[in-house]
């Protein structure tokens, strides 16, 4: 018996980011992983692809992680998808200290740490 995957999205502009994020969860079996390294495709991609969970890089040209996030809020065919950010302006410590969430999102501090995003995913989806 098969379990269903759960969808994540991952917008980052960095392919090597995008990339070892959809080895790494692809490699667990328990995820489709979909990657998106142009900001201003996101939406479209989101709407399509319909993500369980949806991981967005802050610091991005064109259209910044903060401004797609609330396109993606303000869009009925996903607003209730849950958004991780994932960034470098953010420390582990500062992760850690406040429980992974700033702002009223969940945070992944880069440079990624397996365990973490695996942590930060699964708890965002159980929410």
């Amino acid at each position: 018996m098969s379990t269903i995957k759960k969808k994540i999205l991952v917008v980052d502009d960095e392919i090597i980011i995008t990339r070892t994020l959809k080895k790494f969860l692809d490699g667990t079996g328990a995820y489709e992983v979909q990657v998106e390294n142009q900001s201003t495709k996101a939406l479209d991609v989101a709407r399509e692809f319909k993500p369980d969970l949806i991981i967005l890089d802050v610091q991005m040209p064109d259209l910044e992680g903060g401004e797609l996030a609330s396109l993606i809020q303000e869009d009925e065919a996903v607003k209730q998808t849950p958004i991780v950010f994932l960034t470098a302006l953010v420390q582990r410590r500062e992760v850690r200290q406040s429980h992974g969430a700033i702002g009223g999102f969940q945070f992944i501090a880069k440079p990624l740490e397996p365990k973490m995003v695996i942590d930060t995913i699964e708890s965002v989806l159980a929410a």
